[in-house]
């Protein structure tokens, strides 16, 4: 496969991996698995979280939690609250300036993040049930690399 050619193939199974997540089909998956009464975008309010900080030092902010999740400042803001609301995220003063807060998980929201890792571990292997253990660790490397590099 020539080096256009696989950029072409990169390309198109990004945009289908993108469709497919974007329908939120493990989202759903880890609520009905776990029969969870949490709504989806509180799901994603607390993975994003779970991430933490892109930099050392940077804390978990509203606005940084929106810029991932891609939404504007007030939706964040909204998103937030309800996760807020429903006990799976609190609310901490800054440990570097009293005046700003910075956002955590509750333990609730630890078990919820706990249950949508298990969904998608469970869905990923699935998906993979027929590669060697070599080639699970290739792929890792492979897109671990991609997104290290990748700034879009």
């Amino acid at each position: 496969m020539t080096g256009e050619r696989s950029l072409d193939e990169i390309e198109r199974g990004m945009v289908r991996l993108r469709r497919g997540m974007s329908r939120q089909r493990l989202g759903k998956a880890t609520l009905r698995e776990h029969d969870l009464a949490v709504d989806l975008q509180v799901l994603h309010v607390t993975d994003v979280i779970d991430e933490g900080p892109d930099e050392p030092g940077q804390e978990m902010s509203v606005g940084l939690v929106a810029a991932r999740l891609g939404v504007d400042a007030s939706r964040g803001s909204r998103v937030v609250a309800e996760a807020v609301k429903a006990g799976y995220v609190k609310r901490v003063a800054s440990q570097a300036d009293g005046r700003r807060i910075h956002l955590e998980l509750t333990d609730a929201g630890r078990e919820v993040v706990a249950a949508a890792r298990e969904t998608r571990r469970r869905h990923f292997a699935a998906a993979m049930a027929d590669w060697s253990d070599a080639e699970r660790a290739e792929f890792a490397r492979l897109l671990g690399r991609f997104l290290g590099s990748y700034d879009g």
